[in-house]
């Protein structure tokens, strides 16, 4: 029996793909030096395994291994968890801790989703993987720490390093050992044992006949895309296993339980769109201009009824005959006829109209205008509307995505008080990415 054999037995590692046993051999090779390794795959492949055949084949088995998913812990605490930190370092520091590099000294730490790291956490890390030294937080006093580290991403990480979310340095630090973990559809003759595997444990479990694939549904699982890998393989096995009566599976059958996908692959390329994400992109850059074009409208309803209120007013039974009144202009020197209403010191007359009704007057006639026949003993009130003002103004300067972004988030902080976890609520959104946002739009405490 082959020591690759032996590990599978021991794991629970089904397959005799010639990839997965090269990188089972690349891990066996490796497990008794202390070198750095690098776990890479698709979602849900078992890249965990691999860690766990590490450590049990070097030299730190008898000590301590930790798993960490960088994933699952918050921006804002994620320093104190790897590091620890000191009392008093923190809102809700009450006393001191051991962060994980710390427990695990002498043994293994797996870090799951290490491309999830923020940017000053990935400095941390690399200060660790190169001197062994690290700082809890709110120390000042370097520790050191012998740890055996392993990481893990579904991320392209060339790629998420040219789009600026993961050190360059930090990679090649991590990736001394590289090992990359096959898809499922590229291991097509691992599928049906994978399937008879998951549906045996059902069986076994709920005390049920185990059901069984024909030659067609066989062959129709080897040509699925597997999306989901082997989580998704385990997933269609107990859901056929709990809900089909019948135990011998057919195509038509298996058809039920795999939905249409395109095989395209799922590695997480960072900073590269997806089709969909361009659509979404466009859409959004259209919602933007709508609102902004909105927006300046109501500035301009606002300025009209500035102007409005500024002359006067109009009464509410009056209605307004010439609403170009109202309207700013940018010709220079236009004379803008009104109306006028009936006010406290005796009825008035429009700009435009003499003591005789239905004669012109104005600028543009040369004749005076003035109070109707009956009211010259009456001082007439000022003219609610006299020459339009030349009013140039500037466009207002559209907003980024960055720009309204900004502006909810400081709006949610305000109406929570400050209170970050009830304003990533408002917004929807986590609180380790309201973290990230704050930090990369220059917010300021609020």
């Amino acid at each position: 029996m082959t020591e690759i054999t032996t590990v599978k037995q021991r794991f629970g590692i089904i397959g005799t793909s010639p990839l997965l046993d090269r990188a089972l051999e690349v891990a066996l090779r490796v497990a008794p030096t202390d070198l750095t390794v690098l776990v890479t795959g698709e979602s849900g492949v078992g890249k965990e395994f691999f860690p766990q055949v590490i450590h049990a084949y070097s030299a730190r088995k008898h000590n301590k291994y930790i798993a960490v998913n960088c994933a699952a812990i918050p921006e804002g605490t994620i320093d104190s968890e790897l590091f620890g930190h000191e009392k008093g370092a923190f809102t809700g520091a009450v006393e001191a801790r051991k962060g994980y590099f710390e427990e695990a000294d002498g043994g293994t730490i797996f870090l799951d989703e290490v491309a999830e790291l923020p940017h000053s956490t990935q400095a941390r890390l690399l200060r660790v993987l190169q001197t062994g030294e690290f700082i809890r937080v709110g120390s000042s006093k370097v520790q050191k720490t012998n740890v055996r580290v392993v990481a893990a991403t579904n991320v392209n990480l060339p790629e998420a390093i040219s789009a600026g979310r993961f050190r360059e340095d930090l990679y090649y630090r991590l990736a001394t050992v590289p090992i990359t973990v096959p898809a499922l559809r590229e291991r097509p003759d691992d599928i049906p044992l994978l399937f008879r595997k998951f549906a045996a444990d059902v069986a076994v479990q709920y005390r049920m006949p185990a059901v069984t694939l024909d030659d067609a549904a066989r062959d129709m699982l080897k040509s699925y895309y597997w999306r989901g890998n082997i989580r998704q393989l385990k997933n269609v096995a107990e859901q056929i296993s709990a809900i089909e009566q019948v135990r011998v599976i057919t195509p038509e059958v298996l058809a039920k339980y795999l939905p249409p996908q395109e095989g395209t692959s799922t590695m997480a390329a960072a900073g590269a769109p997806r089709m969909d994400d361009q659509t979404m992109s466009t859409e959004r850059e259209l919602l933007y201009k709508v609102l902004f074009d909105l927006r300046a409208d109501i500035n301009d309803l606002k300025r009209m009824m500035a102007e409005l209120l500024r002359n006067g007013g109009v009464a509410a039974s009056e209605p307004v005959r010439d609403i170009r009144a109202l309207l700013p202009t940018t010709t220079p020197g236009r004379y803008v006829p009104a109306v006028q209403t009936p006010g406290a010191y005796g009825h008035q007359v429009a700009p435009g109209y003499g003591p005789t009704a239905g004669q012109p007057c104005g600028p543009s006639t040369g004749q005076p205008c003035g109070p109707t026949v009956g009211t010259a003993d009456v001082q007439p009130s000022a003219p609610i509307y006299a020459e339009s003002e030349e009013v140039t103004d500037e466009p207002p300067r559209e907003k980024t995505k960055a720009d309204m972004q900004r502006e909810q988030i400081i709006r949610a902080l305000k109406h929570n008080n400050g209170r970050r976890r009830e304003a990533a609520a408002e917004l929807f959104m986590s609180e380790r990415t309201l973290y990230r946002k704050i930090k990369e739009l220059g917010i300021e405490d609020v």
